[in-house]
């Protein structure tokens, strides 16, 4: 994505445009897949913990980024390509692979509808399946 894009999406988003949000969003766009807080520190050196931590914070809150726990109890974040701030339609499913531990987006797998029971509201989904990536079950399976 480029500025202008980032920048569109954000004021989509009703977010307020600074220079450190949209070098968050550009960071989290120019990722192949979801990324922890220190792995995001890592790629943002000009900007501290509090300020990263704070801005995916109101990215969520508006819909721009999605919050996933891989399974290793760490948060990761990704950008949320969704279409305005009042509705989330990109979710979809992510595979952790136990092996290489990495956390990759099946974008083109939508997370299926659940149906809760009366009085349960949902706020957030997460759907992590886990197993071996293609890469580590080919080596796994070239060692048998």
């Amino acid at each position: 994505m480029n500025d202008k894009q980032i920048e569109q999406l954000l004021k989509t988003h009703g977010i307020r445009l600074t220079a450190n949000r949209i070098l968050i969003a550009r960071t989290l766009s120019g990722l192949d897949s979801p990324s922890s807080m220190k792995e995001l520190e890592a790629k943002i050196q000009t900007i501290d913990k509090s300020n990263i931590f704070r801005t995916l914070s109101l990215f969520k809150d508006h819909h721009l980024v999605h919050q996933l726990e891989d399974g290793n109890d760490v948060v990761r974040y990704e950008l949320c390509l969704s279409r305005n701030a009042e509705e989330d339609d990109d979710i979809h499913v992510h595979f952790y692979c136990e092996r290489c531990q990495h956390t990759f987006c099946l974008n083109d797998i939508p997370v299926p509808q659940v149906n809760l029971p009366v009085g349960y509201e949902q706020s957030s989904v997460n759907y992590m399946v886990k197993g071996l990536c293609p890469d580590c079950s080919r080596r796994y399976y070239l060692k048998r």
